[in-house]
């Protein structure tokens, strides 16, 4: 039997692709003639091209023709079936989390985890499995043509053409092993030059990395304000509606050549976050947190905001100075042996370890007075004192120290509780509010201390608590120091051997460092007045210590790392973190409900109603709809964070692809 299928295909303008498929005996044989569509002799001067990087893509099953050994019948393709004959690798204008584009080549029939992975090692960015890509968000304020027009003005690309893959990136030596050459000075923070230092053999050695290790100020307050702005927490959930399936390719996501992709950290989980190895990792990290504060993406208190903007000013000052200077540093060099065992003491979890016997032998307890409110509705805000004991993971409270050893007058098991600051340096106000989960939600308790230090211990506890930890873990110490170094950048009246040199206010472009919410408040000078004096606090920290405790004050905030996506009800919003499912109040953002990834036993997903039901060990289960979202994103966002909680310390071990598609793929 004998018959012959004609398909026709476009591959540009230029080209016209005519394949003839002999299908004999289930043995597939394919005749390509290609030739320019246009009379021409054929023994002209014909430039011989590269065919290997192209594929058929059969456009009506959204689907790539990649396995050559199977027949067009395995395939169920029919005689009018349309195949396109194209290139794998496609242009991208990507965003990079500093607001900068490249131009970037992938592999568009690669699945979206498998091209970021690619793009992250181009980019010499380590553990790609926490970034993902994001279709551009649209202002429905603004009028669809008015937005391309100040699309295509914002799109004066910068940096080189970039392919993943090329050259010889994938040997260069040590790309993700501790072993490489360290991608910052060691003396001053300041990334290291010449551009190789960064990238080794990548095609980016040939081009101007600086966008990438080094942070650019905000030139012109109209940046800020042509970009969107989510008002709402309903705006924030329709833009995760933008997440690219990881387990598809972008050719069947619908993704056109140059189109603008968003390049995020999606998964607030950032493993092994080491400034001697990531230079260019925290610096984007950096700059996400700059803008998602400076959009106001998260909220912040206005002392908050001011200690990061004196953060921004410090960074911005530093990259200035290091882009020519670094090198004249006069600081001492750091001897090797030094420098590995003091990035081994950091890299540790828990920080530096305590030798005495009783950190061993017992659990470190907490005792003072503390003032408890248990707000109930149409009260005000009443604080009464209690002498409260902190033990394990409890809070027992009694009237009197001396009533201690009876029974207590109220008492909280903080397993799974949402822990959340209420702190105003300027004030002395130092609450922890407390929602503890109950059979019917969550019972709302605050607590107030008198001062930082007794409020840093009490904090801490709490959240190692909420965890199921007990202040005998070994991070609770290194919690604690956090706490109280993010108070201190907050002070206004540092100590004066602090004190930085004199600076002109003029020269803080206050419009570029604070969200738009402070300038409407304050006039321009009081708030550079106020970044200076904040500046005093953290004037004397290196480039690279400036960038990590940015980003370790913005993971303090209490909406740090929390994904919102539209639940089944109107006024309700399903919020994912890192270890814990919210159900929150879509006006207010306040929990209703929290449920631990601790105590799941396992999630299921109905794709044909779109419900999402996940089952604990002690509770009763959770199921809501995915409205106006596809529910896969909501399924991968669940199966990514189980998938990140099984990472290990051991850097040698590769990534494993199979386990995350087994844990976000689905059905897929």
């Amino acid at each position: 039997m004998y018959f012959s299928i004609f398909i026709y295909a476009f591959i540009s303008p230029k080209y016209r692709f005519l394949g003839a498929y002999q299908n004999e005996s289930y043995k597939l044989h394919m005749m390509v003639l290609i030739g320019p569509f246009r009379w021409k002799c054929p023994h002209s001067n014909n430039v011989k091209k590269d065919w290997s990087d192209h594929a058929l893509w059969w456009e009506k099953k959204k689907t790539w023709l990649l396995k050559t050994h199977w027949t067009l019948d395995k395939y169920g393709i029919q005689a009018d079936a349309r195949l396109l004959f194209t290139p794998q690798h496609k242009l991208l204008r990507l965003q990079l989390p500093n607001m900068k584009h490249m131009k970037v080549k992938v592999n568009f029939s690669d699945r979206v985890f498998k091209a970021v992975s690619d793009i992250c090692k181009t980019f010499n960015i380590r553990h790609p499995e926490e970034a993902s890509l994001l279709r551009k968000p649209r202002d429905p304020k603004k009028k669809k043509k008015k937005l391309e027009e100040a699309e295509e003005a914002a799109l004066e690309l910068e940096g080189p053409l970039l392919t993943p893959g090329s050259g010889s990136i994938y040997s260069s030596p040590g790309l993700y092993s501790k072993t490489m050459t360290p991608t910052y000075d060691s003396r001053d923070g300041s990334p290291l030059s010449p551009t190789t230092a960064w990238f080794g053999d990548s095609p980016l050695s040939e081009g101007n990395p600086s966008i990438l290790a080094v942070s650019q100020p905000i030139s012109s307050p109209d940046i800020l304000a042509k970009l969107y702005k989510s008002q709402s927490l309903l705006d924030k959930a329709k833009i995760n509606q933008g997440w690219l399936d990881s387990s598809r390719s972008l050719m069947e996501q619908d993704v056109k050549e140059n189109e603008v992709l968003l390049l995020r950290f999606k998964y607030h989980s950032f493993f092994d976050l080491n400034p001697k190895y990531d230079a260019i990792r925290v610096n984007q990290l950096y700059e996400q947190a700059k803008w998602a504060i400076l959009l106001e993406e998260i909220e912040c208190t206005e002392e908050e905001m001011m200690m990061f903007a004196a953060l921004q000013y410090h960074i911005n000052k530093l990259s200035i100075m290091s882009s020519g200077n670094h090198m004249n540093n006069r600081e001492k060099e750091v001897d090797e042996v030094d420098a590995a065992l003091s990035d081994l003491e950091i890299t540790l979890e828990g920080g530096k370890t305590s030798n005495t016997l009783g950190d061993i032998t017992s659990i470190p307890e907490l005792a003072d007075y503390v003032k408890v409110f248990k707000p109930k509705k149409l009260t005000l805000k009443g604080y009464k004192q209690y002498w409260c004991t902190f033990k394990d993971i409890t809070i027992s409270c009694y009237k009197s120290k001396e009533e201690a050893h009876g029974t207590p007058s109220l008492q909280m098991n903080l397993r799974g509780c949402e822990v959340t600051p209420d702190v105003n340096i300027s004030s002395q106000k130092f609450n922890i509010k407390l929602l503890i989960p109950v059979a019917d939600g969550m019972n709302e308790i605050w607590l107030r201390c008198d001062a930082e230090k007794p409020y840093a211990h009490w904090m801490a506890a709490c959240r190692l608590a909420s965890k199921g930890k007990t202040m005998a873990d070994s991070s609770y110490n290194l919690e604690v120091q956090n706490i109280l170094s993010f108070l201190k950048m907050q002070h206004m009246n540092p100590d004066p051997q602090f004190i930085a040199e004199p600076a002109v206010t003029n020269d803080i472009n206050s419009e570029c460092l604070v969200s738009p919410r402070y300038l409407k408040k304050y006039k321009n000078k009081q708030i550079s007045a106020r970044i200076l004096e904040a500046h005093q606090n953290v004037a004397q920290m290196s480039l690279i210590e400036a960038k990590m405790r940015f980003i370790q004050a913005w993971q303090s905030l209490p909406e740090f790392g929390i994904t919102h996506f539209l639940g089944g009800k109107r006024d309700e919003l399903i919020g994912i973190t890192y270890n814990r499912l919210i159900r929150m109040d879509a006006s207010t953002g306040d929990a209703i409900k929290t449920w631990r990834f601790a105590n799941m036993k396992q999630w299921n997903v109905n794709w044909e109603i779109k419900m999402v039901t996940v089952e604990f060990a002690d509770e009763p289960s959770l199921a809501f709809i995915c409205a106006e979202v596809d529910c896969k994103v909501v399924h991968e966002f669940i199966g990514g964070y189980i998938f990140l909680s099984t990472r290990a310390k051991d850097q040698n071990e590769s990534l494993d692809e199979e386990m995350f598609y087994k844990l976000t793929s689905g059905w897929v």
